[in-house]
């Protein structure tokens, strides 16, 4: 009880206002006096190292798990000693990694200091909402203090390196890594970069609270054919620069301190050894100074995909301008021998190593090797009230309202309430995937935020109602990484019976259904995007007892949901909302929080239409707006026999307790010509009866092109917060820098010509107004 006592006092945390967030810290380490104090430093260490010593600077192996007794004694402690380490990860906790770094820089001949990486995706111990998720709140300052929140967590406990922000644009909702990114559309996920990069690395990398940023995975994970990770990728170059490359360019240009490759391949060279990719474009039009890492055992695999054996392709891997070997040991074990039989250079090498000493030099470790990783600061910072309201906060903002007929939400504070379905009561899968530090068995489930801050008010009766999925094998497959599902071993009869007899006794029902936290995820392909039968039949079952029902949508992914979709009264996607995943449900249940949030990825009808996205092109044939709207077939047109074009839900979709309505678009010169600027507004109402928050969307569309271009392309949003019955004019400046795009031969510009630009609600209801611009 106690614990209910002390989660019904979180408070909602204040969100960083624009001026306080959202915009590029001034990096102090970047001046040019900074730079040649550095190189100076550098050149003077990298004479004195060995080539052991060098080749030793480039691995990065994972820590594995050890006391930190066996720091000294361990393999890996041996290695440190020796100076055939750079880095570690996957090492958790201040002492240990204090114990490590002890060997390193005092037992070493050098005294190197070591970074310490983790998987910190969206969170600490203080875990954020999904990734996907969180890019459903289409709030950059929350985005960025989310990192905040982490990079300051995550040092406290002695990490100063993350794997994040993962940027890969995807329009594949069967691969499950989605849950990792920002979903489907170039400018919002390049926004996302770029804030989450301010958000870990802040102003000073050298001052202990902020840690390395690493974007990944360069280049084109995200499109992967047939969803299936680790697959073969392969797209134009327009391609590439225009739709897939801009998330990644925002982190560069953001000061990104190091890079990971991705594992596909692209233009049939594995990224891993592609100099095109990581030299050419990252190093050379992109200028980025930092260093490049490996993915896991991204050296290694080269060979299965037939670059040839380990010295080949680590060799391949140093030339393309990888810097660091994550696990693999190629680096570590064949360097010395290829340097010898000239297949590398000695400046090569020296290069790499002088690019991760620079990353440490920045960090401050040379300085002051132990400032991450303070055992007493880690008791006051990691998970504490402070960071859970913020958690909190970021959880309910995130939530998108995709359906709620007969204002069914939000619920009363009275009454009975059934709360159904197989993870109410589960804490463990409330953070979704890649929750790597968070501290599970306390994160707040369902049914504990709803009896924590409306138990005196309501009575909540719940029951599980069904398994994740009928088939005990798979499940056991989705409860991976120790986050168990909990599985009844009871019939699906007797379980859906105890379902019905509790919903028979409440005055509404809240389903909670949808994927386990690892249905989605790394290695979590799926080739049926649905709702599993199981809880499908749940949901039908309690349809038949005639009360009101509020789905509450656990998820990692776009789902195919027209199966479903009709059957409740209400649909509120939570995704997977971190720590605090049950008190910020019951904020937005309850009306607490006015729900805000808009779809990042777009939610097919069926699994035939995918890939589908709101910035595609049209064919030569395509099918008339009239009869897309009315979902009719043509032959000879771009559509299908048996299923509409459009989506179920589509990109920026997203419903609130209160209602907006749209003015016409007003533009202040419809005849531009060169540098103007053009203001682009909308008068945007709160007609309905709650305060709320709406995401006012600007989109144009290149009429005429060289090389055709996309039906409509974000290039800008407004989180406007209005009371009810108020008005608001709503203006968004637009430049030739928001029309420029990548032409046939890579040249970035804009043309002239008319363009439609659109303002609404979502990527399909908009208003529109034409320009015509001349250069």
């Amino acid at each position: 009880m106690k614990k209910l006592i002390v989660i019904a006092t979180l408070a909602l945390a204040p969100i960083f206002s624009a001026q306080e967030m959202v915009t590029k810290p001034v990096q102090s380490y970047q001046t040019a006096q900074y730079q040649s104090k550095k190189k100076a430093f550098v050149d003077a260490l990298l004479a004195k190292m060995t080539l052991d010593e060098k080749i030793g600077q480039l691995n990065l192996p994972s820590s594995g798990d050890f006391t930190t007794g066996l720091a000294k004694s361990s393999d890996i402690g041996k290695k440190v000693e020796q100076g055939l380490v750079g880095g570690l990860f996957n090492i958790k906790g201040a002492d240990k990694i204090k114990a490590v770094q002890k060997v390193a820089v005092e037992n070493s001949r050098l005294k190197i200091p070591m970074i310490f990486g983790m998987d910190v995706i969206h969170g600490y111990e203080t875990t954020f909402p999904i990734p996907l998720g969180l890019a459903a709140s289409w709030d950059m300052n929350l985005v960025q203090q989310s990192a905040r929140v982490a990079a300051k967590e995550a040092a406290a406990d002695g990490i100063n390196w993350t794997f994040s922000p993962m940027v890969d644009i995807s329009r594949e909702p069967r691969w499950g890594r989605v849950s990792e990114g920002s979903g489907e559309d170039p400018y919002l996920g390049s926004e996302i970069s770029k804030n989450m990069v301010y958000g870990y690395q802040g102003k000073d990398l050298a001052n202990g609270t902020n840690i390395l940023a690493c974007v990944k995975h360069f280049a084109l994970y995200g499109a992967g054919e047939a969803g299936r990770d680790y697959n073969t990728v392969d797209m134009s170059h327009v391609r590439m620069f225009n739709e897939y490359f801009p998330p990644y360019k925002a982190a560069v240009d953001a000061g990104v301190a190091s890079v990971m490759a991705s594992f596909n391949e692209v233009d049939g060279v594995p990224a891993t050894g592609n100099r095109w990719l990581q030299t050419e474009v990252l190093r050379n039009q992109w200028k980025f100074k930092g260093f490049v890492v490996t993915d896991y055992t991204g050296i290694n695999e080269m060979v299965d995909h037939g670059m040839g054996d380990l010295q080949q392709v680590s060799a391949l891997a140093l030339k393309a301008g990888v810097d660091m070997d994550m696990v693999g040991e190629g680096f570590l074990t064949t360097l010395k021998k290829s340097l010898s039989e000239g297949k590398v250079t000695q400046a090569e090498i020296d290069m790499a190593a002088r690019r991760i000493l620079e990353a440490k030099y920045d960090l401050g470790l040379f300085d002051n090797p132990y400032k991450h990783g303070d055992a007493k600061l880690a008791a006051k910072e990691v998970y504490s009230m402070e960071n859970r309201n913020i958690a909190r906060t970021a959880a309910a903002q995130s939530m998108v309202l995709m359906k709620n007929e007969n204002q069914v939400l939000p619920l009363k504070k009275s009454g009975t309430v059934a709360v159904i379905g197989p993870l109410v009561n589960n804490s463990m899968n409330m953070a979704g995937t890649w929750s790597v530090a968070t501290k599970h068995a306390v994160s707040v489930n369902l049914m504990q935020g709803l009896q924590a801050n409306y138990g005196k008010e309501v009575k909540f009766i719940s029951a599980k109602g069904a398994n994740i999925d009928y088939d005990a094998k798979l499940e056991d497959i989705y409860a991976a990484h120790g986050k168990k599902t909990d599985r009844d071993n009871r019939s699906k009869e007797a379980l859906l019976k105890e379902a019905v007899d509790i919903a028979n006794k409440a005055d509404v029902i809240v389903l909670a259904i949808g994927e386990s936290a690892e249905m989605s995820g790394e290695s979590s392909s799926r080739t049926e995007i649905t709702i599993p039968q199981s809880q499908v039949d749940l949901l039908n079952e309690l349809k038949k007892t005639g009360k009101p029902i509020a789905m509450v949508l656990f998820t990692g992914r776009p789902l195919a949901l027209t199966n479903v979709k009709d059957t409740p009264d209400a649909i509120l996607n939570a995704w997977f909302p971190g720590s605090e995943a049950g008190n910020a449900i019951a904020d937005v249940l309850f009306g607490k929080v006015n729900p805000s949030g808009k779809l990042p990825m777009t939610f097919p009808r069926s699994l035939g239409q995918i890939p589908i996205y709101y910035n595609a092109k049209n064919t030569g044939r395509p099918l008339s707006q009239e009869l897309t709207d009315k979902c009719e077939y043509q032959r000879f047109r771009s559509n299908y026999m048996d299923e509409c074009n459009t989506p179920l839900y589509p990109f920026g979709y997203g419903l609130s307790y209160s209602k907006f309505n749209y003015s016409d678009v007003t533009v202040s010169n419809t005849n531009p010509k060169g540098n103007q600027t053009v203001q682009a507004s909308v008068t945007v109402t709160n007609s309905g009866n709650y305060d709320g928050a709406e995401v006012v969307q600007l989109y144009i569309r290149d009429l005429v092109g060289t090389i055709t271009r996309p039906v409509k392309e974000l290039k800008g949003f407004q989180k406007v917060m209005l009371k009810k019955g108020e008005s608001k004019k709503v203006t968004f400046d637009i430049t030739p820098e928001q029309l420029k795009f990548y032409n046939g031969d890579l040249k970035y510009d804009w043309e002239a010509g008319d363009f439609d630009i659109m303002i609404g609600t979502n990527s399909e209801e908009v208003k529109h107004s034409k320009i015509n611009w001349t250069k």
